[in-house]
């Protein structure tokens, strides 16, 4: 069996949790006994296309391929170059004869790409991966109210018209049913969240196609911990993510400048992350007042690569998750406990139950400076409770086992699909 696995960029050229996760499940399925994977990635500027079709090999890998693309309506999550789709996007799907294709977001594609796939492919089973809110929310997926930053609890046309006064409630639900009626092709919605599945089914989709797999993890060899001196503390926090203002840099850094001198001693916050220039220039200013406010308690490292991970980790006691937003899945958890480090999150969605308070983590109040403040100086001043917090790690799902566990679901996706071709047989 043969699946095709879609995601919007390839990890190569992009760093991202849902490439990352994309990648890592087409090397697990490529090591389950009966099946090949095919890996089709999305690629945009600053990479040139090829003057007669946007489809480009990879020189070092048979087995994937890339998409060229540049035009996507980010308002319908569509493609403006549906000819383009229909010309080359379905030769390649008729030539590869995929028997399973398990979509990674559309960004780049389009949500019409769903549809190319039943032309090109008839009943061939349609996997879609769901990694955040974008087709729920029209606010870059945040589900965060655009004014006032508060979190939102449901979408809906009128709700989300209130947001955007601009676009309207009637707009906003010719926009729902356009992706709803693309979403009615796809056999199975995949995420790695029960929450992120939870908000899907209040917003519609089929509750008997919402399968929750936890994204696979392919990390190397863990971190060893820190040597500690006698007497030293474990008071060593890391930040590994975007800085973008859904990210919880500005609550992470707030909350470094309250805790006491004599509590914080020689403490040191870690921060590795980019993007900061991309992002609002009075985001940029206050987070550049803030890293001066705290002076040598934050040392900031710059961005980082994916396999650089191991070698930071050395240094690091804590994670510090700090979203302000619901998240999903964020794979800089799984890299975290692989590598046995506790977790301080905030205390909403994914990462609320992925983390769990007070067994291989602690939960603080979402956005609140002051409770993260105070949930940092109990991890500083508690040694004891790292050490009980470590030993309630548990490892990761593996690419591996997330292979394994998607081969089960395709192959019940498609003996589904054979009843029907074959129907009922007739009583003697």
């Amino acid at each position: 069996m043969k699946a095709l696995i879609i995601s919007h960029a390839h990890p190569d050229f992009s760093i991202g949790g849902a490439q990352v996760a994309s990648y890592n499940l087409h090397r697990g399925l490529r090591q389950q006994p009966g099946w090949t994977s095919h890996y089709l990635a999305g690629i945009g500027a600053p990479v040139m296309p090829h003057r007669d079709t946007p489809l480009m090999a990879m020189d070092r890998a048979p087995d994937e391929s890339l998409f060229w693309s540049n035009d996507f309506d980010w308002f319908h999550l569509g493609s403006k170059d549906v000819g383009g789709l229909m010309a080359h996007f379905e030769r390649f799907l008729a030539e590869l004869k995929p028997d399973v294709v398990n979509m990674h977001h559309v960004m780049g594609f389009g949500v019409q790409a769903i549809r190319s796939i039943r032309r090109a492919l008839a009943d061939v089973p349609i996997v879609y991966t769901l990694h955040e809110y974008l087709p729920i929310c029209a606010h870059h997926g945040q589900m965060i109210k655009p004014k006032t930053h508060a979190l939102c609890l449901k979408a809906t046309p009128s709700d989300c018209g209130m947001c955007f006064p601009e676009i309207g409630a009637a707009n906003l639900l010719r926009r729902e049913a356009f992706i709803k009626s693309f979403f009615a092709e796809v056999d199975a919605f995949v995420s790695p969240s029960h929450f992120l599945l939870s908000r899907f089914a209040d917003w519609g989709l089929p509750q008997d196609k919402l399968v929750m797999i936890e994204n696979g993890l392919d990390a190397g060899t863990p971190a060893p911990l820190r040597p500690l001196a006698p007497g030293g503390r474990r008071n060593r926090f890391a930040y590994f993510g975007q800085l973008n203002p859904f990210k919880g840099i500005k609550v992470l850094i707030d909350a470094v400048t309250r805790i006491p001198e004599p509590v914080w001693g020689d403490s040191i916050l870690n921060v590795y992350g980019g993007n900061l220039e991309h992002q609002p220039e009075d985001f940029q200013a206050s987070v550049k007042d803030l890293f001066r406010q705290a002076g040598r308690r934050v040392r900031f490292r710059g961005s980082y690569k994916s396999h650089e991970m191991p070698d930071l980790m050395r240094d690091a006691d804590w994670m510090i998750i700090p979203s302000t937003w619901w998240e999903n899945a964020p794979v800089v958890i799984q890299e975290s406990f692989f590598h046995g480090r506790p977790i301080i999150a905030s205390d909403i969605g994914g990462m609320a139950e992925k983390v769990r308070h007070g067994v291989d983590g602690l939960h603080f109040k979402v956005s609140n400076a002051d409770s993260l403040a105070e949930t940092m100086t109990q991890a500083i001043l508690q040694p004891r409770l790292w050490d009980r917090l470590h030993a309630g790690i548990r490892p990761p799902t593996t690419a591996d086992e997330a292979g394994a566990r998607h081969a089960e679901l395709f192959g019940k996706l498609l003996a589904r699909r054979n009843d029907r071709r074959t129907g009922p047989v007739a009583a003697e």
